[in-house]
């Protein structure tokens, strides 16, 4: 009977318990109210008959004898036919009987047109306060699929419907969830895209420029020449971008699998700055890596490269000639860290907060980077169960510190 732990229905079914014990209440009154009325019924027709026969001067001995007697026979049968009241008379014709029924049906459609009119009361009491509820819930459950989540269906109670109730709020707390992220999808999107515009926008205006110099100069080798290596730088760095934003996009779908294996540190942060080492050496700083050559890393090789090659090329970018990016790692019981730090320009307070934002750069900064390389690995290393995050003191450099849990 759990139907009995919502209030409105537990209600309901002692009013109904309560009207079932007034009808039996009812039922004695009416049987004993019938018995007391046959019971007046007979008196009246013996002290009829006995005055009758007193009147007649009939012994008293007779007459008791006669009130005595329970033995029905034929003689008697045929006696009341002559008489004219045999069991063929209409109970109708009859006054007594007449009288006496009557009033105990009247007292009958009394007991029985109480007992409708609490029922029926009860019943469109019931019914009325559960349509005001089931309509509420049809109101706000409409709001709800319109996109308006501020009311909230009926709830404190126990019971089926507020289960329900209970569900639905459920559903619509996901939807809500589901609507609000897809908003944020949107407008993610919509400023991604934006920014992207606004990244592509210089290269692309760059390349044409220098294309239209070279068709207006092709007879001109050094022009040609210059201007044909500057539009391939261009489209190198068109290239970059649309490279890092297909792996953010990967990685934001979750299309990626993560192959992870144990790995040499030492040989994953050399494979990481092989396409750097030649920069590093151009602008005259120095990588040095720092941990012992026995230490494992379990991580996907592939993506854990890319993200150390990022750190290392944001260390680059943000260092002046004969600064040093250190590569360093250290593994203690039930952690492995892995820092990139830097000699370099460090980064100033109110910009640190937000360095792993896509596309943020400082106002202050000079390098023409894109803002993606960070939110990249930081990315790839938080999808692999990591934790990446940053320190710095302006003027003094920077650290960027990779941290994985390992077993104790």
């Amino acid at each position: 009977m759990s139907f009995l732990q919502e209030k409105q229905s537990r209600r309901y079914f002692l009013f109904i318990l309560f009207t079932a014990v007034f009808l039996l209440f009812a039922g004695l009154f009416l049987a004993g109210n019938y018995t007391v009325l046959a019971r007046q019924l007979l008196y009246n027709q013996r002290q009829t008959f006995v005055s009758a026969l007193l009147s007649q001067k009939v012994s008293p001995e007779i007459i008791a004898a006669a009130l005595k007697n329970s033995i029905a026979t034929q003689d008697g049968a045929a006696f009341l036919d002559v008489a004219g009241y045999g069991s063929s008379l209409p109970a109708f014709m009859i006054s007594e009987l007449r009288n006496t029924a009557l009033l105990f049906l009247l007292r009958t459609l009394l007991c029985a047109s109480a007992a409708v009119i609490i029922l029926f009361s009860g019943t469109v009491y019931f019914l009325n306060k559960r349509e005001l509820l089931c309509r509420k819930a049809v109101n706000i459950i409409s709001e709800f699929s319109e996109g308006n989540f501020h009311n909230h269906l009926p709830s404190g109670g126990t019971g089926s419907i507020y289960q329900l109730f209970f569900a639905v709020e459920q559903l619509a707390t996901a939807l809500q969830a589901k609507s609000s992220s897809e908003h944020k999808a949107k407008e993610f999107l919509k400023d991604t895209i934006s920014d992207i515009s606004h990244q592509l926008k210089t290269p692309v205006s760059a390349l044409k420029l220098y294309l239209e110099i070279i068709l207006q100069e092709p007879d001109n080798p050094d022009t040609v020449k210059t201007f044909s290596r500057k539009a391939e730088q261009s489209l190198n760095r068109m290239e970059h971008l649309i490279l890092i934003l297909l792996k953010m996009m990967k990685l934001d779908a979750g299309s990626v699998q993560f192959h992870k294996e144990n790995c040499s540190v030492e040989d994953l942060s050399l494979r990481a700055v092989t396409d750097l080492k030649t920069r590093a050496s151009v602008e005259k700083k120095f990588l040095v890596f720092e941990g012992s050559p026995d230490a494992f890393l379990f991580c996907d090789p592939v993506w854990t490269e890319e993200a150390l090659s990022n750190l290392v090329k944001n260390a680059l970018d943000h260092t002046k000639e004969g600064d040093t990016v250190r590569i360093c790692w250290k593994a203690s019981p039930g952690l492995f860290r892995l820092s990139v730090s830097d000699t370099g320009e460090g980064i100033l307070p109110e910009d640190l907060p937000h360095i792993f934002k896509r596309f943020y750069r400082s106002s202050k900064t000079s390098s023409a980077g894109f803002g993606l390389g960070l939110p990249l690995a930081r990315s790839i290393i938080e999808d692999q169960g990591g934790m990446l995050f940053a320190e710095s003191i302006p003027g003094k450099g920077s650290v960027f510190t990779i941290s994985f849990l390992t077993d104790l």
